[in-house]
């Protein structure tokens, strides 16, 4: 995967004369050397006529500059496979001989969005899409599976009703995750309208999967608080709520927030459920708005994975990494949280 994913953090780019004539400011092919042209990327010459539009004083000027270049001679850089003739592999290799061309940190990979052109596809879209939907996600699961757990752990009785729903959390925790996608696609989709693809319906979606995490993990956190401390608090007149409230909750908030954040890498990484709800929608622009369009790290690397040049194979890698770059970091920022809160009694 190392082998595979860390040559999509470079990219090939190519110094040379862009000449801001006239013509192109209708187009952006004129602006190069014709025999440059196949070897630049095609998103290079799209942005010269709007740039041209946006300051008509550079029309007649001419300026040295490094720009990106095309997949095949980034992958003929990196010794992968590639389409280019003898002709282009030969001036190619004259440029590099010349020091016109070099493999630079990839700042596209994560400053831009999706791309059907290889060289401009990025994961900034996703990661924003992700982040918005775990905001969604934590802002409904987190207070509900609390919440349930306390009254479950400290306030139900304990009767066949409250053993019924015991169950069915634990059950509810084994479930696999395509059908609570299939439960986002006729609840929240299809009866209460809400729109699909969206950071909303993905984030409500993951919530019902992370609910049985959260709630599982609150009751084993409120469980290892000792019932001296429970029995001290009634013993000074404190009611059952003010027990919890000022004195288990504090201390198993620890363990609270450990299964927490542990759930939410789980719900990062999941790419079924949120298929359902459409969230592999082609999101060139990073998204703004929880009710638009977006797409989810997980969704844009299975999508990646399914197209057919070759630069996109070093992509689904290069997003595999950075994907589990930030769960490992997620879990081990909850190891490190529950060693140094937690108390040992």
């Amino acid at each position: 995967m190392l082998n595979k994913g860390l040559p999509a953090f470079q990219q090939a780019y190519i110094q040379t004369e862009i000449n801001y004539t006239e013509e192109a400011e209708t187009d952006g092919r004129q602006a190069f050397d014709e025999e440059l042209l196949p070897l630049i990327s095609r998103t290079v010459v799209r942005t010269i006529p709007l740039e041209l539009r946006n300051n008509p004083e550079m029309i007649g000027t001419s300026k040295a500059q490094w720009v990106l270049a095309n997949s095949q001679v980034d992958q003929y850089l990196k010794g992968h496979r590639h389409r280019l003739s003898e002709e282009e592999q030969e001036a190619i290799d004259e440029r590099v001989d010349a020091g016109q061309v070099d493999l630079r940190f990839n700042t596209t990979f994560f400053g831009s969005g999706d791309s059907k052109i290889a060289e401009n596809a990025g994961i900034l879209s996703a990661v924003v899409g992700t982040i918005m939907t775990m905001i969604v996600t934590l802002a409904i699961s987190f207070p509900i599976g609390v919440m349930t757990a306390v009254y479950l752990e400290e306030f139900a009785p304990d009767n066949r009703l409250t053993q019924i729903i015991e169950i069915n959390i634990n059950n509810l925790a084994a479930i696999p995750s395509i059908l609570f996608g299939l439960l986002g696609l006729a609840i929240f989709i299809n009866f209460f309208g809400v729109p699909r693809s969206s950071p909303l319906v993905g984030g409500m979606t993951l919530a019902l999967m992370t609910l049985p995490v959260i709630i599982i993990s609150t009751r084993t956190a409120l469980r290892s608080v000792p019932e001296s401390i429970r029995h001290a608090g009634f013993g000074v007149g404190c009611s059952r709520w003010q027990v919890v409230r000022d004195h288990v909750l504090p201390l198993a908030m620890p363990g609270i927030m450990t299964g927490s954040i542990i759930g939410l890498a789980q719900a990062m990484g999941e790419t079924a459920p949120l298929i359902i709800v459409g969230m592999v929608a082609f999101i060139p622009d990073v998204g703004v708005s929880f009710t638009n369009a977006a797409t989810v790290m997980p969704a844009q690397i299975f999508t990646w994975a399914g197209e057919p040049e070759q630069a996109f194979v070093e992509k689904t890698a290069g997003g595999i990494l950075v994907l589990l770059t930030i769960l490992i970091s997620l879990n081990a920022f909850a190891v490190v949280m529950r060693k140094k809160f937690e108390r040992r009694w």
